[in-house]
């Protein structure tokens, strides 16, 4: 009698469709509640990453044209990985490490491997030490943000932005055509060299660089000035695309050195000199 009963109940086709349906909403479910907020910017982090490994293997290949826009790619998901997290409010420590971990891959590693390739490979020993700098350096810059960090998105940052600094690699690679009236006869490795170790400088000095601002009517109210030059930066980069990161990553870099030296030399000249005993 339970057999029948048993075989009835699991022959109709109604009552099956009914146990599937429950099933199916509890799956649906129990999957929303698995997925943690954090997962949708960590995404983007890990396409930064993707894109930095996908660079790596484009310099291998001496494309060195892909490569730049691959970390161009990267930045690009590096700034979404920071967006949704605060849209999604899915902020975290893990985020932050990984997000500290693709950028030393994208940024760091891949910038290095590039201009060693490009430019630097037949200097031996110097070539080595000096392409590895961007790497080392951005390693120092990404763990000093890490125990800094407040969980606070600050106007500013404290050193160079690695991203920023892989930035100014690619610019320097993509324009090098135009970058010859720099470079006259063979000094060209001499500019890259130059170029790096300044890179990786500011990375770990602690001169001021501001961050990019979220467009905004209040942030357009508060500061004209910056959000003109917000828009002229867009500009140049849709217009003129590689050149016009050459000029916005060149102007940026000018803000920063010249706000730092000329607050330098306020201080100095402010300070009064000791009075001489009589």
């Amino acid at each position: 009698m339970i057999y029948r009963s048993s075989r009835r109940v699991h022959s109709d086709p109604a009552q099956k469709q009914r146990r599937f349906r429950r099933r199916l909403r509890r799956l649906r479910g129990d999957g929303r509640r698995r997925i943690p907020r954090a997962a949708v910017p960590s995404f983007f982090t890990l396409m930064n990453l993707f894109c930095g490994f996908l660079a790596i293997v484009q310099v291998a290949d001496a494309r060195f044209d892909y490569a730049a826009w691959l970390i161009v790619l990267a930045a690009f998901f590096d700034m979404l990985d920071g967006m949704m997290a605060r849209l999604t409010n899915g902020q975290s420590l893990f985020g932050v490490e990984l997000d500290s971990l693709a950028d030393i891959v994208s940024f760091g590693i891949a910038p290095s491997f590039m201009i060693y390739s490009f430019g630097l490979s037949e200097h031996g020993v110097p070539g080595i030490i000096v392409s590895s700098l961007p790497a080392i350096c951005g390693a120092v810059r990404l763990a000093r943000f890490n125990v800094e960090f407040e969980g606070e998105k600050k106007p500013w940052f404290s050193g160079l932005p690695i991203p920023v600094a892989a930035m100014v690699i690619v610019a320097i690679i993509v324009n090098g055509d135009r970058l010859e009236f720099l470079t006259p006869g063979n000094g060209s490795a001499s500019f890259y060299f130059m170029s790096v170790i300044l890179l990786s400088v500011l990375m770990v000095s602690t001169i001021r660089f501001d961050a990019v601002p979220r467009p905004s009517a209040a942030y357009v109210r508060h500061n004209r000035a910056g959000a003109v030059l917000y828009l002229l930066a867009v500009i140049l980069l849709i217009t003129l695309l590689e050149l016009g990161l050459l000029i916005v990553l060149g102007g940026y870099l000018a803000i920063g050195i010249g706000r730092a030296g000329r607050s330098f030399f306020r201080s100095i000249l402010s300070d009064d000199p000791d009075e001489p005993d009589e």
